[in-house]
């Protein structure tokens, strides 16, 4: 089974200093860049909110179209990237999924475009773990991909103490496959 990498949010403003920043999620790099450079198939998320978008209603303005915010950390390898899917950009409706809008029935493309290339294995990582990583990985195992995430290349927001913990195991009890770097590119 033909397999593609996602690389989820791994922006500025999800980074230390930014609007929304999580903590430690600049250092989901080096391992996004180790499996960009092994896998031959990569997809890189990207929150892409236009100005007053709904989600700004629960979350500080973050990511914003076209602002240094919503930039790739710059030390992310995106010339690696085979896609660069950007989601959230409808004014009234968020996306934290790379295969769905936040209605659950929208769909951003991917999940036509990793079939139409004969991708059924996914391989994980970014930010953050209980939320954009967790609703991509769900709606993966809901399309019946085979799901797998490095432990070491995402971190949580934690809006509640525990949330990251609770997010993993909620996806490890939905047939996520949780592992390590090494495990991954042996």
């Amino acid at each position: 089974m033909n397999q593609a990498l996602i690389v989820v949010d791994v922006q500025n403003d999800f980074c230390p200093g930014g609007a929304l920043a999580v903590a430690g999620g600049d250092e989901v790099v080096p391992v996004a860049n180790i499996l960009l450079e092994k896998m031959p198939v990569s997809v890189l998320t990207q929150d892409w909110h236009p100005a007053g978008h709904v989600s700004f209603t629960l979350w500080p303005e973050h990511c914003v179209a076209g602002t240094r915010g919503a930039a790739f950390h710059p030390g992310l390898r995106t010339d690696l990237a085979r896609l660069i899917l950007r989601k959230g950009t409808s004014p009234g409706l968020d996306s934290y999924s790379a295969f769905f809008e936040n209605d659950g029935v929208t769909p951003t493309g991917l999940a036509g475009w990793l079939s139409s290339i004969g991708i059924g294995s996914i391989v994980i990582v970014g930010l953050a773990t209980d939320y954009c990583v967790n609703a991509t990985a769900s709606d993966a195992l809901r399309l019946g991909m085979d799901v797998n995430l490095v432990a070491e290349g995402v971190r949580a927001v934690d809006a509640s103490p525990g949330d990251g913990e609770k997010a993993l195991a909620a996806m490890r009890d939905a047939g996520c496959r949780i592992m390590t770097l090494r495990e991954i590119i042996r």
